[in-house]
């Protein structure tokens, strides 16, 4: 059935959210279907212009080339009957923009996508880096919300963008090798590093949501599409696929409870590769959810169900990203509590969304 709410943002559906968030009793998960893969700079004109290789500048980004782009995706909402709401933030890319452009690194355009290039600091060059909110960058952030925020005028949400967590920002500064190396030969200086990186990530985030509007009394996340009922904060260490839990413990670990401490309705972006370390995450009583991909190359689906049942056992909202087939959701549904579960489904075509409606009981 075909939405009457531009977008598909019937206002109705933020109760499922709510009850995402508290793990109240439902009938069903939460459910999103959306055609938007994980490479979505793709889909904008804009950005298929840029010369692959090529270093991105701000100059580069004018807002209002993006708007027919970002509503066109949106519009998916209007003909797919879920329980999502969808909105925008500036560059809605995968891989991070802003916070590694602030702190110097240059910007490279990738085949659909972009990213940060390493600088290969010494260890004082990088502790000079702050997050300077007056850096053309930063104001070009800025200026991409504020233009989003009037496009969208209450229609859709806004949020803050994706952006790489603390790890992530010490392997751009310090170089991917160098980064690793120096978890064994400095860390001393490399948990003072991660320390400040925490703090620029944190203010990146305050700096956003002192700007961008609630929706309908709430705050959002575009890259997953969530709606949350206070500050949300989507954070991300995909560097630790590369450390011992022992050294996560050690370095990191203080530094993420730091960051969630500061935002109630947190979550952690993880890949299958990263349910080594999922223990010692979950440690972290301030981690509020945990947001997982399926990735069949890495990891096949139904191996994944143990991690999920961790997580719920743990009594956090869990939200589960990819593609997903009839079998392998029931095999979902049949193991795992309802209760604070979000399927954010990436179907391959219409049709695979009836089949998928019912297993789920949905219609």
């Amino acid at each position: 059935m075909a939405s009457t709410h531009a977008f598909g943002n019937d206002p109705a559906k933020i109760e499922r959210y709510r009850r995402f968030w508290s793990r109240e009793s439902t009938d069903r998960p939460l459910v999103g279907f959306t055609f938007v893969g994980w490479y979505p700079l793709k889909y904008f004109r804009v950005a298929r212009s840029w010369p692959i290789h090529q270093l991105l500048t701000p100059d580069m980004l004018r807002p209002a080339e993006w708007f027919d782009d970002y509503e066109d995706l949106l519009r998916e909402g209007e003909r797919i009957d879920d329980d999502m709401l969808r909105g925008a933030c500036p560059i809605q890319v995968a891989f991070p923009v802003f916070i590694p452009a602030v702190l110097g690194c240059p910007i490279r355009v990738l085949p659909d996508n972009v990213l940060g290039d390493e600088l290969f600091l010494s260890f004082e060059e990088a502790m000079e880096r702050r997050l300077d909110t007056d850096n053309p960058w930063f104001q070009k952030y800025v200026e991409f919300l504020d233009a989003l925020i009037e496009r969208s005028a209450g229609r859709y949400p806004i949020s803050h963008g994706t952006e790489l967590g603390p790890t992530d920002l010490h392997a751009l500064l310090r170089g991917a090798s160098g980064s690793i190396y120096d978890l064994m030969d400095e860390p001393a200086a490399t948990a003072r590093l991660l320390e400040q990186l925490g703090d620029a990530f944190i203010q990146y985030f305050q700096e956003s949501w002192r700007r961008i509007p609630l929706f309908h009394g709430g705050y959002f996340d575009a890259q997953y599409q969530v709606w949350s009922p206070e500050p949300i904060i989507r954070m991300q260490e995909d560097a630790t696929a590369s450390f011992s839990p022992r050294l996560y413990r050690q370095l990191v670990q203080p530094v993420d409870r730091r960051i969630a401490s500061h935002f109630p309705c947190n979550f952690i972006h993880l890949h299958p590769t990263s349910m080594f370390m999922l223990d010692a995450l979950l440690e972290i009583e301030e981690l509020r959810g945990f947001q997982i991909n399926l990735e069949p190359f890495n990891t096949p689906v139904p191996d994944m169900l143990p991690f999920f049942r961790q997580v719920q056992a743990a009594d956090r909202p869990l939200l589960v990203r990819g593609h997903v087939t009839p079998d392998e959701l029931k095999l979902f549904l049949d193991n795992l509590d309802p209760r604070g579960l979000y399927f954010h489904i990436m179907p391959k075509s219409e049709d695979e969304i009836e089949p998928l409606k019912v297993v789920l009981g949905m219609g």
